[in-house]
């Protein structure tokens, strides 16, 4: 591959990448705070639920793309990070894609158990209502311990990934150090939540971060000098 033809392909890296964060938190977005959200906060959700199934699916459709959209990032990534350090490289692709992809499924599992739940809540009628009302709360509960799961894995990832911009100068530094303090502040919130300290504030630096990241690469794309120094 010529010099120019490396430069075209790395110009097309960053803005799939950058593409790839767009995607992955509006689909995050729109599920969680559009279409399920206001659903499952609602103190009789079981009804809700089961009288509002396509939105529900809806938003599970979206969770399965944000899935997708950034478990892709660091495989994308992964050739040019595996020129700096391979084994950082592929620490990113295990825990911002494979097990990022997994806890999202899962959360996923959990939403669609409840719109079944919620199905059979509404046939049964008063009866068996504690039952199901027992049923739902765990599954509640489930997502609930998987959110902190997830939100682990992706910080631990996250600091994987900004530490190998930071350390190969593909962004500015500036950047990088915003990815890797925010990914410590979402790590912060996720371990608070496991012990019953809810402080989702700190998730906010990071999320604001990965979309001026993903502008970044989408119109400046990667230091050339920096990607010339890795392909050397």
């Amino acid at each position: 591959m010529t010099t120019k033809e490396e430069m075209s392909s790395n110009r097309k890296t960053a803005i799939i990448v950058g593409v790839l964060f767009i995607i992955g938190t509006v689909a995050g977005f729109l599920a969680l705070f559009v279409f399920a959200g206001p659903i499952l906060e609602d103190p009789d959700y079981l009804v809700e639920l089961s009288a509002n199934e396509n939105q529900i699916v809806v938003a599970a459709l979206l969770v399965l793309v944000m899935a997708f959209a950034l478990a892709m990032v660091p495989v994308v990534m992964f050739p040019l990070f595996k020129k700096h350090n391979e084994a950082l490289a592929l620490g990113s692709v295990v825990f911002r894609g494979t097990l990022e992809a997994v806890c999202y499924i899962a959360f996923v599992v959990c939403w669609l158990l409840l719109l079944t739940l919620s199905q059979d809540y509404v046939k049964a009628g008063a009866a068996d209502a504690s039952y199901f009302q027992t049923s739902a709360n765990l599954l509640q509960v489930a997502s609930v311990w998987i959110g902190y799961i997830l939100s682990i894995v992706f910080s631990l990832g996250a600091l994987m990934i900004y530490y190998l911009f930071f350390q190969t100068k593909l962004i500015p530094r500036w950047l990088s150090v915003w990815g890797l303090i925010g990914a410590v502040l979402y790590l912060a919130a996720a371990l608070l939540g496991l012990f019953g300290s809810e402080l989702g504030i700190l998730e906010a630096p990071l999320a604001l971060q990965e979309m001026v990241l993903a502008v970044w690469l989408i119109v400046k794309g990667f230091n050339s000098s920096a990607v010339a120094a890795l392909s050397a």
